[in-house]
Formats: C-alpha cells, sequence, structure tokens
C-alpha cells in the first residue's frame, strides 16, 4: 500500500514538472510572438504616418497649383522570412534589439512621380517636416546602378506615438517617376527568373531600356517645364472661372 502511495506521488511530481516545462516553453513562445507584434506593429504605424504626410503634401499641391505630383503610393512590410534572411546574411542574431539596429527597410514606402523635379520637392518637403529625420540618402538618379535602375531612396526616422510611449521608427522611402517604376518592376520580374538564355546580353539591353526611359523622362519634363513658361494672360472672366475650378478640387 504504502509503495503503492510512494508511485503515485512520484508519477504527479513527474508529471507536474513535464507540466512546469511545457508551460514555460509555451510562455517563452507566446512572449517571443507578441515581443514580434508589438515589433511589427511599429513599423505598420510608421508606414502610415509617412504615407500620410505623402497624401497631405499631394493635397496641397492639387490645391495650390492646381497639379498633383504623386501618381501613387506603394506601401510594405518586410516579411518575417525575408527579415530572417537578412539577419542570417548579416551574420547577426535576430533578437528584437538587432533587428531593429541592423535593419533600415522594414517598413517601405514607394512614391511614384509623373517628373523628375517632382522627385526631389517631395523629398525636400518630407525631410524638411519636424518631425521627420533623415539618417541616409541614396540618389541613384543623379548616380544609376551599373544595371540602369534609378531612383532616390531615403532612410528616415519617425516618432510614433503610442498610449503610453514614443519610439522614433526607421523606415525607407523610395521616390521614382512612372517610367522608372515600370522599368524597375519589369526587371525584377526578369532578373528573377532562373537559366535565363544568353545573360550578358539580356543585361546589356536591359541597360539600354533604361537609358532611353531616362531619356524620356527627361525630355517630359523639359516640355512640362516649357508649358509653364508660357502663361497667356487671363481674361477677368476667365481668371474668376479658374478660381472656381479651385473651389471644386475634392479634398478627400
Amino acid at each position: 500500500m504504502e509503495d503503492r502511495e510512494q508511485k503515485k506521488n512520484e508519477l504527479w511530481l513527474t508529471q507536474g514538472a513535464g507540466r512546469d516545462l511545457i508551460l514555460g516553453q509555451a510562455m517563452d513562445l507566446l512572449d517571443s510572438v507578441l515581443d514580434y507584434k508589438e515589433l511589427i506593429m511599429g513599423y505598420a504605424c510608421a508606414i502610415k504616418e509617412i504615407n500620410t504626410k505623402f497624401e497631405v503634401l499631394d493635397t496641397e499641391f492639387g490645391v495650390r497649383y492646381k497639379r498633383n505630383p504623386i501618381s501613387s503610393i506603394h506601401t510594405r512590410l518586410k516579411s518575417q522570412t525575408s527579415i530572417l534572411e537578412k539577419m542570417a546574411r548579416l551574420g547577426i542574431p535576430p533578437t528584437r534589439e538587432n533587428i531593429e539596429n541592423n535593419l533600415n527597410d522594414i517598413a517601405g514606402v514607394r512614391v511614384i512621380c509623373a517628373y523628375i523635379d517632382d522627385i526631389y520637392m517631395l523629398a525636400d518637403a518630407l525631410t524638411r517636416q519636424d518631425d521627420i529625420r533623415l539618417i541616409k540618402k541614396k540618389d541613384y538618379i543623379k548616380n544609376p546602378k551599373p544595371n540602369g535602375y534609378r531612383s532616390l531612396h531615403l532612410i528616415v526616422s519617425v516618432p510614433i506615438f503610442f498610449a503610453e510611449s514614443k519610439k522614433e521608427i526607421r523606415a525607407e522611402v523610395q521616390i521614382r517617376t512612372i517610367a522608372m517604376d515600370f522599368w524597375a518592376s519589369l526587371e525584377h520580374q526578369i532578373k528573377y527568373k532562373k537559366h535565363v538564355d544568353q545573360a550578358e546580353d539580356v543585361i546589356a539591353r536591359l541597360k539600354e531600356c533604361a537609358d532611353e526611359i531616362a531619356h524620356v523622362d527627361q525630355t517630359m519634363q523639359e516640355i512640362r517645364m516649357e508649358m509653364d513658361r508660357i502663361k497667356e494672360k487671363p481674361s477677368d472672366i476667365e481668371a474668376v472661372y479658374e478660381k472656381l475650378k479651385r473651389l471644386d478640387i475634392s479634398l478627400l
């Protein structure tokens, strides 16, 4: 009888220790998941803040100058797989602190413009704002990549105000023209195709296309600037009509 009670007590202790171990592992896993969700939440909020800033600038230009410099805005959050792969390439353990200190492109905002000068105007308007801190700038328009890639890249930091705290979050902003984005999208598709025959010839032809597109961008900007310089003095009625048209611009 005593042996049976002893075995029952030993079994209970063993099971209890096993339960504690499983519960401990589950809590650690949940803490990691929640920590990751909180990390990504910050970057998602940074995207919203920057996206709103560009929308405000586009609205202002539509009212003041009857021209919207932004054709479209695209946003993306780097996936968990991409984050882990990049940390592995860097040879750094993927802790939250290491991710925040070493990755600048988890939050991404891509702004597509009509003209080259709009790119620099928007970049300047963004980085002059009091709560935006410019960390790094790479101008692949003035200095294209060897394959012909053109775009303006900014790494910026924006403050995110939570219920009980404030946190500076970094994000990558890419600003390019419609033509630059068209080329980059096609080049990205081609680059990831496997077993491409005559790869060097394809690379050379892509570079030629990039140069042609850059020439078209420059020509279109020159044409627009020439048209801007042509200022016909409107009649009084036309001037009133133009002001009325500005009142019709939708602000939503």
